[in-house]
């Protein structure tokens, strides 16, 4: 398997060499230069597997020649024997009649942990088999910064420094991440927003002569492992839902696109998805730009769902590269326009094809609270705001007599992560696991710094250097 960077300006590489360079040396995102097949006997033959089974099935192509399959295979186990559901990601149903798909069984309670406790053991495994080391420099909305630091804390070779912005995360979200004490992780609290801070790490990848010094790598969705890792959960559940006989469609909630774009990957590869609907809350540049097809940077409004505040959605740049027909310098050209700008205007085929394949809404903060209020009392059962901007957005924007095939909604976190909102719609507290519940007691560990790209490059030089 080999990578291009969307830019068109980036060595070709295998899969061990992106996992390590994370963001293309051109400010691309790297994607396969080919798609492996997933067949109808696949997908039968998936049925009888456990998850980390299909995992390796599916994941194997990817990872050719740099990972052998045995070794795939260890690592799968591995990571998803750290999930306290037996399914790894099950699905549930709703009285409504939606399909609720788990994702949040794994050890910090969120959908990213079903790629970043892989991801965690890929990056040892790569490190050690090549005797160097890495600085990972992150940015996170909420979830990714506990589940990358849960992936990475205590592995050999990796240093971990994770951004997220100042008083834009819940507590439960901010403890999970500051209260590990390891020698290898480093919090930073930065005065702006997310998109701030991914701007922050965009620009400490583009400086070349620091990311070679670093030896930077990317742990945010920009990395294609995290985005191929995610294209398995839409295979698994696809299959319980009656692939290959029967297509599925799913409503994502989504804020930098990776999830979503996991789910088309998942479809061009054969997975019989028919439609995929991007659901947003009301930093909805997502929802905007598929109803106008102007791709416009408004300011981000704090929210009850923060995993999804953010107007500069990055994976949304590897589907402009497919729907644009991989043409990378006139993306690169798009691209630098828009930051330029803050606005790009979609060509009429690429906005055309975008329609074709995929819906989209957003939910307001009253929709939110009203959905997680009506869920309860229908289905005697809590979800999280993220959760509950999917289904009202599945429910609000369905086609007239219904979706025509079963309808997945993704359930991202758990609804402990975001007593505040629960409790404000419900009058209910979600009960609090137990590593949660240990948060309150545990000492923070976090530096606040501005967002200021001279000073980031210094505190990571000063405390990744060894």
């Amino acid at each position: 398997m080999r990578y291009l960077s969307t830019r068109g300006d980036a060595p070709i590489l295998e899969f061990g060499d992106v996992l390590l360079e994370g963001l293309a040396a051109d400010g691309g995102l790297y994607v396969p230069v080919e798609l492996p097949a997933i067949s109808a006997s696949d997908l039968a033959d998936f049925a009888g597997l456990e998850y980390h089974e299909v995992a390796t099935r599916v994941l194997a192509p990817f990872v050719a020649p740099s990972l052998s399959v045995d070794d795939l295979a260890a690592l799968t186990l591995d990571a998803y024997s750290t999930f306290s559901h037996p399914d790894v990601v099950p699905t549930s149903r709703l009285a409504a009649g939606e399909h609720l798909v788990e994702l949040f069984w794994g050890p910090t309670l969120s959908f990213k942990d079903v790629a970043l406790q892989l991801l965690g053991r890929l990056f040892e495994h790569e490190l050690v088999r090549r005797g160097t080391t890495m600085t990972i420099v992150g940015a996170t909305s909420g979830d990714t910064g506990s589940a990358a630091i849960e992936a990475c804390r205590d592995r050999a070779g990796i240093e971990l420094v994770m951004l997220h912005p100042a008083g834009r995360v819940t507590d439960v979200q901010r403890r999970q991440m500051t209260t590990v004490d390891s020698p290898n992780i480093h919090n930073v609290a930065v005065d702006g927003t997310f998109d701030d801070c991914q701007d922050l790490v965009k620009a400490l990848f583009a400086d070349r002569p620091f990311r070679e010094r670093m030896r930077l790598g990317a742990v945010n969705s920009i990395n294609w492992a995290r985005v191929a890792a995610q294209t398995v959960y839409y295979v698994t559940t696809a299959v319980k839902l009656g692939a290959p006989s029967q297509q599925v469609s799913f409503c994502v909630p989504t804020g930098n696109f990776g999830n979503v774009l996991a789910g088309d990957f998942a479809r061009r590869m054969g997975v019989p998805i028919d439609r995929l609907v991007v659901a947003t809350n009301h930093n909805d540049i997502l929802t905007r730009t598929h109803l106008t097809g102007e791709m416009a940077i408004t300011e981000v409004r704090p929210s009850t769902s923060p995993a999804m505040d953010i107007q500069v959605s990055s994976n949304f740049e590897r589907l402009l590269f497919e729907l644009g027909g991989r043409r990378g310098a006139a993306l690169a050209a798009d691209m630098a326009r828009f930051r330029a700008e803050d606005s790009l205007e979609l060509a009429p085929d690429v906005l055309a094809d975008l329609r074709a394949d995929f819906d989209a809404g957003a939910a307001s903060e009253d929709e939110v609270a009203a959905m997680i209020a009506a869920v309860d009392e229908a289905d005697d059962r809590l979800i999280d705001p993220h959760t509950a901007v999917a289904l009202t957005v599945a429910r609000r924007d369905a086609p007239s007599g219904g979706w025509p095939t079963p309808l997945a909604v993704m359930s991202t976190a758990h609804p402990a992560k975001f007593g505040e909102a629960v409790v404000d719609a419900t009058d209910r507290h979600a009960e609090l696991p137990p590593e949660l519940a240990a948060l309150a007691d545990r000492d923070e560990h976090l530096t606040p710094l501005p967002n200021n790209l001279g000073t980031l490059r210094d505190f990571v030089t000063a405390r990744c250097t060894r």
